[in-house]
């Protein structure tokens, strides 16, 4: 059927139907039954103004049925007038309306429309009643925007998939101005008990008129509210989500009770007070008179009442209070609930009452009391700027006072514990309770209650969080009072409370160590968990001690079986025709020098030509291009120059050798030491292969020498320090003058071996061509004496304290040495000699006959213008002669020894003029240096033994701490002098178990090389120790949680095991002096005072 006109219809046929109904161009079609039934095979299309109006105006009982497959409507309408039964399977409005007008009878029954597929409203569609109505489906309700509304005095929304109140659009109900609204809301306002469809509501979800909702949304998967959903009693039942999008509302502020059981009161010439809910109305205040808001009521642990009014109902200026939103029930919680929007039950304003009804009263009235927002619940999400409120009305001028703040209640749904739990809440938005602000003298009312159901043990709070850590709840409520703080004296030190999944329910709350470092339970380093596995840090220290002492016994034990009577048995002598090396550090007693064998060598000798320099890379050997006068009529100038420019270029070094010295100087000094030893024994061995097999001997005037590569010979000290050049005959001079006699060759220099270092100590080294050529005029054994006990003196001088450590040495000589020589014609001095232009020069021995220096001239002889008294102040000091690191060659007012010796002698007056020669390593000799001997060697090797084990006990242990600081820390105490604290041990049983004095001292000195290295990394754990520790009590101070970072006093102790290393190794070094003291000078008596008693030994 279709019309483009006004259409009256009084019956419908039923077989067959009408496939299509179309009304457009404003047609009107009136069907003025009782009851109607209209079915439709297709669809009912209303377009272009058409209308279609059921039932009679003034007759609005009647109750129709609309049946087809489609109902679209395009800016039309359709009126009616009674009770509308629709069922289509799409409902489409665009810019339509329809109106259902149930009048004011009872009787008629509520309209149901039903879009099984899909209800659409778009550009300001409208379904209104004035009376119930519900609209169910099974697919998509949708308003889309502006002014698409669904409205009615009761609205059932059920059954669809989804739902969406577009941006703009309203579901209503009741109507504002419905006087049927007033109705509805009392049935609830004096009601103390909470109605039971409000907590147990129905499953089926038909529209039911005896109800208390005006709003329900029942049986619907996903709800999407960006509009307004406006109701006194809103209820969203068996739904699975509801999203309120940033914008949406869903509100029953100011449609709650006008009255109401906390109703606020009104004198006749006062202010109203507020009305009272979930928190007291504020009193309202005027004239003088003071009147009193409304009471509390209601249970905050399940709320299910509306807000009530302020002031009185027969003034006309009273407010509303806010209505009830209830989201899903016991039985059936919501999944989810997500707002983005806002949700409000808030107490009407008198302010809006005096605004809208312009009422004129003596005092303003109080504000209406906030509502109840009830929620049952799985999870909630609050995002950012959300707003949930409950608050009361603000009071009216003048005076009235504010409205009680309303409820809110969260109940939870199944709150899981343990490790199950999740949280349930996501909270960034706002939840507001408060109450309404007084006008004037008013007074605000007071704030409504937010609560939450109780919680487990282990959770608190309205969301049911877990209790902050450090702190546990053994007890179900949602007081933050309950979480009680964890015993602190069940947590160690260096722990910390960790986050437990559904929160802590035992006082044992967990704990977990700072950093990986620390070992459970107890939070001990790996240090302190060997000290506390052992009994504690007394009982491990003897432990300890215990330990050391009884293994420094074993090792003594073993060490003397080892060793054997090298070192503790005394000197054995000599078998015949042995070879002995009379060299230091080995001092030689009288009995060991008793059968020494002399060679025929000093038969042909003539000159020994000493090398200049200490064979060091800034010092290195080399030969004067002038030949002394001893040799000049052995040698041919022009190829003794020649020769010497040979042996100076061969004895340089290169530059990387001295460049991989200063490299290994700053990183592992022993490792220098035996490098820079190595290249001088390089060195060394190719000079005399040189000499012996690659030089001609071209500068020897001797064709036999030449021949038979005879003449010439190079040899250096033990040490490698000092080398020389003896020059023999070759048989065919025919000089009966040569060689010359002892008495000849006076004065004779003999130069020291050594530096004065702790390494190299000054030293006499005696060959058997020197002992020889000194038989000729002293004893072989006064001369072995004579040696031992000059080297039991050279041994303590140090190089950079000359003038302190000679002056015993000068005494010496003079009181034993020429004591025991001057029988012989023989005497001794102290000398310098060779000085370079560098400041280097060499000490020795000048060897003089007593009747020539008898008759040399002495001291007072110097010059005419140097008096004895002069020599005795420091202006001689100002004369070059006596200084020789100026290098002058031209010695002036010297005596004719000085002259032959290119030197001078040293006494007790020119000793002040030494310069004293000091490198960087001069204040390790107050540490590092040569003793006398002390005996007791049994003794001295256990103490060391004990100080060794305990350096490397006190070692790990001190790098076992600082690994429990920081990886980093640990490498930087062990690795910034390389090898250096690990060296000590294997260097130290290295020199105690090596056989024979000779190697165990030169071991021994290179363990206490590495002992004093070690020094720098022991140091360098102190500052690193100060430093880290300082900045971790500072930060502790500015800690605010105790238990989030627990570090105690017990942390001041950590330089114990550093320092007492450092004090270890302290004693260690001295106590390595006394031992290589006592295995170099093994014969006590070489020290003896009294000359006569040193001789006779």
């Amino acid at each position: 059927m279709s019309t483009q006109t006004d259409t009256l219809l009084l019956d419908f046929p039923t077989h067959p139907l009408w496939t299509n109904v179309f009304v457009e161009s404003h047609a009107k079609v009136v069907v003025p039954l009782r009851w109607s039934r209209v079915q439709v095979w297709g669809q009912i299309s209303l377009m272009y103004g058409g209308t279609l109006s059921f039932g009679l105006v003034n007759y609005p009982f009647s109750e129709f049925e609309l049946i087809a497959e489609e109902l679209l409507m395009s800016d039309s309408m359709v009126k009616v007038y009674g009770a509308l039964r629709l069922s289509v399977k799409v409902l489409l409005m665009w810019n339509s309306k329809l109106q259902i007008d149930g009048g004011q009878d009872p009787v008629v029954g509520s309209s149901l429309l039903e879009g099984s597929n899909l209800v659409a409203l778009r550009e300001g569609s409208v379904i209104s009643s004035n009376s119930n109505l519900g609209v169910h489906g099974q697919g998509l309700l949708k308003l889309y925007g502006l002014g698409d509304i669904i409205k009615a005095q009761r609205l059932f929304l059920s059954l669809f998939y989804n739902i969406h109140i577009g941006t703009g659009s309203t579901l209503q109900a009741p109507l504002k101005d419905s006087s049927k609204m007033e109705l509805i809301t009392n049935l609830l306002c004096e009601s103390p008990t909470c109605p039971e469809e409000l907590i147990h509501p129905s499953e089926d979800c038909n529209v039911n008129a005896t109800l208390s909702f005006t709003v329900q949304i029942c049986r619907v998967e996903d709800i999407v509210v960006d509009g307004l959903v406006k109701g006194s009693v809103i209820h969203f039942h068996l739904a699975r989500t509801v999203t309120i999008n940033p914008g949406g509302l869903v509100t029953s502020s100011e449609l709650g009770c006008r009255r109401g059981m906390g109703k606020g009161l009104i004198s006749s010439n006062g202010a109203g007070g507020g009305g009272g809910h979930g928190g007291k109305g504020g009193p309202g205040f005027f004239n003088g008179h003071l009147t009193e808001g409304g009471e509390e009521y209601g249970n905050a642990d399940l709320p299910c009442e509306l807000g009530s009014g302020g002031g009185n109902s027969t003034s006309g200026g009273t407010t509303t209070g806010g209505g009830l939103i209830v989201m899903g029930s016991m039985e059936h919680p919501l999944s989810r609930l997500e707002i983005f929007g806002s949700m409000r039950a808030d107490g009407e304003s008198s302010k809006s009452i005096m605004e809208s009804q312009n009422v004129d009263v003596m005092g303003g009235s109080g504000g209406g009391s906030g509502g109840s927002l009830l929620f049952f619940l799985q999870t909630l999400t609050l995002g950012n700027n959300s707003l949930l409120s409950s608050s009361g009305g603000h009071g009216g001028q003048p005076g009235g006072g504010g409205g009680g703040g309303g409820r809110v209640h969260f109940d939870w749904f199944n709150i899981a514990t343990g490790d199950e739990y999740v949280p349930m809440a996501a909270v960034n938005g706002t939840i507001l309770t408060r109450g309404g602000t007084g006008i004037d003298d008013g007074h605000d009312g007071k704030d409504g209650t937010l609560t939450g159901k109780e919680c487990p043990k282990g959770l608190f709070g309205v969301f049911c969080e877990e209790c902050p850590i450090g702190t546990y709840k053994d007890v179900n409520g949602s007081s933050e009072a309950l979480c009680i703080p964890c015993p602190p004296e069940e947590l160690p030190h260096r722990a910390a409370y960790t986050f437990v999944r559904g929160g802590v329910t035992k006082p044992s709350c967990p704990y977990e160590c700072i950093s990986d470092k620390y070992h459970m339970p107890h939070c001990y380093t790996p240090l302190e968990d060997l000290i506390y596995a052992l009994g504690g840090p007394w009982l491990f220290g003897l432990l300890l001690s215990g330990l050391l002492v009884l293994l420094a016994l074993v090792l003594s034990v073993a060490r003397m079986k080892f060793v054997g009577t090298d070192e503790f048995s005394g000197p054995t002598p000599t078998p015949h025709e042995s070879q002995i090396d009379h060299s230091f550090p080995f001092l030689e007693s009288l009995n060991e020098v008793l059968e020494t064998n002399r060679t025929e060598e000093s038969q042909s000798h003539v000159h020994r030509l000493y090398f200049m320099g200490s064979n060091t890379f800034n010092q290195p050997w080399h030969l004067p291009h002038s030949p002394p006068d001893e040799i000049t009529e052995l040698v041919y100038a022009d190829a003794f120059i020649k020769f010497v420019d040979e042996i100076n270029s061969l004895a340089a070094y290169q530059w990387w050798e001295g460049s991989v010295y200063s490299i290994l100087s700053l990183f592992a000094y022993p490792f220098a030491w035996s490098w820079q030893q190595w290249c001088r024994k390089k060195k060394f061995q190719q000079l005399r292969e040189f000499v012996r097999s690659e030089y001609d001997h071209a500068c020897l005037r001797s064709c036999r020498s030449r021949a038979l590569y005879e003449g010439l010979k190079v040899a250096a000290t033990p040490d490698l320090m000092v080398a020389y050049v003896d020059f023999f005959l070759g048989g065919d001079e025919k000089r009966p003058d040569l060689p010359p006699r002892l008495q000849q060759r006076f004065p004779m220099c003999i130069i020291f071996g050594g530096a004065g270092s702790y390494m190299a100590p000054y030293t006499l080294h005696s060959d058997n061509l020197l002992t020889s050529l000194m038989g000729q005029v002293v004893p072989a054994t006064i001369w072995y004496r004579l040696v031992a006990g000059l080297n039991a003196q050279l041994r303590t001088v140090r190089q950079g304290r000359l003038h302190s450590t000679l002056m015993p040495v000068i005494t010496w000589l003079g009181t034993h040495a020429n004591y025991g020589l001057s029988l012989q014609g023989v005497q001794v001095d102290l000398a310098w000699f060779q000085p370079t232009a560098s400041g280097y020069y060499q000490l020795g021995l000048v060897v003089n006959s007593v009747d020539e220096v008898a008759h040399t001239t002495p001291v007072s002889e110097f010059s005419n213008t140097i008096s004895i008294e002069q020599l005795r102040t420091n202006d001689v000091c100002s004369y070059r002669q006596y200084v020789p690191c100026l290098g002058n060659s031209q010695y002036t007012h010297l005596s004719s020894t000085d002259r032959r010796i290119n030197g001078a002698i040293i006494n007790s007056f020119t000793l002040r003029c030494l310069k004293n020669q000091k490198d960087v390593l001069f204040p390790l000799s107050f540490v590092l240096r040569n003793t006398r001997p002390v005996g007791h060697q049994d003794l001295v090797g256990l103490i060391i033994s004990i100080l060794l084990l305990g350096d490397f006990s006190l070692m790990l242990l001190t790098l076992l701490q600082f690994y429990s600081i920081s990886l980093g820390a640990f490498l930087v105490v062990l690795l910034i002098l390389p090898l250096a604290l690990l060296s000590p041990l294997p260097a130290g049983i290295n020199a105690l178990f090596s056989h024979g004095p000779r190697r165990s001292a030169g071991l021994a000195r290179v363990y206490a090389l590495w002992n004093v290295t070690s020094v720098v990394n022991v140091v360098v754990a102190l500052i690193y120790g100060s430093v880290h520790y300082k900045i971790q009590s500072t930060s502790d101070e500015g800690a605010q949680n105790f238990h989030a970072l627990n570090f105690s006093t017990e942390e001041s102790g950590w330089w114990l095991f550093p320092t007492t290393l450092l004090l270890c190794k302290c004693v260690q070094a001295p106590m390595v002096d006394w031992h290589i003291a006592n295995l170099e000078i093994q014969d006590r008596t070489l020290y003896s005072k009294d000359p006569a008693k040193f001789w006779e030994s």
